[in-house]
């Protein structure tokens, strides 16, 4: 069972962002601001296959993207504050998450400050969300996933809701990271929750 982080007194709430290079950086951009509506810090890294992607799906530059959050982590220094479980943070969201990354998480054996923060989020038991973006799915990458859910990690590929009828792709990202704030109680008013079924039908 997970328990929520305590937070010395004046000490802010953390959130690491984690960004691969998977495509749909349009979630990792929309969490980061997010956050920063929020009362969460963001504590942002990304590989360098992420960063290829932001290039890839959008018009922003990368110091547009590093604007976004709180602090930057270069992805190559393996002794930055978030590789310490000393550090206390509500956990790590990693958004998306390439199957390369989630292999790396799962196996333990770590090449980059993205999946060594993630690795030591799960020795820390605090909370891991991979939003897995790949399909079809092979049997090697189910593997992958079930080993990195065994050991703590939650799997959260981002599928999108219709049931809010959805008019636009920010309508559907916006739900989906709304769902993934939700893990962590960060308060958002990013989506229409359900109800239940009206009564006329």
């Amino acid at each position: 069972m997970r328990n929520d982080p305590y937070f010395p007194p004046g000490e802010p709430r953390r959130l690491i962002v984690g960004i691969s290079g998977a495509t749909g950086i349009a979630y990792g951009i929309r969490l980061l601001q997010a956050l920063r509506e929020s009362d969460v810090e963001s504590h942002l890294v990304v590989s360098r296959p992420g960063l290829m992607t932001l290039s890839y799906e959008t018009d922003l530059t990368r110091d547009d993207l590093y604007a976004l959050a709180d602090v930057v982590y270069a992805a190559n220094d393996v002794g930055a504050a978030i590789s310490s479980g000393s550090m206390i943070t509500l956990g790590m969201i990693v958004a998306p998450c390439a199957v390369k990354s989630a292999a790396e998480i799962a196996s333990g054996a770590t090449q980059t400050l993205l999946t060594r923060a993630a690795d030591v989020t799960l020795k820390e038991r605090r909370r891991l969300v991979l939003m897995v973006r790949e399909s079809p799915l092979h049997t090697g990458h189910l593997r992958t996933l079930t080993e990195a859910s065994e050991i703590g990690a939650i799997i959260m590929p981002p599928m999108p809701a219709f049931y809010p009828r959805p008019e636009t792709i920010e309508d559907m990202v916006d739900h989906t990271v709304g769902r993934a704030l939700d893990l962590f109680g960060i308060e958002h008013d990013l989506l229409k929750r359900w109800t239940g079924t009206p009564e006329n039908t």
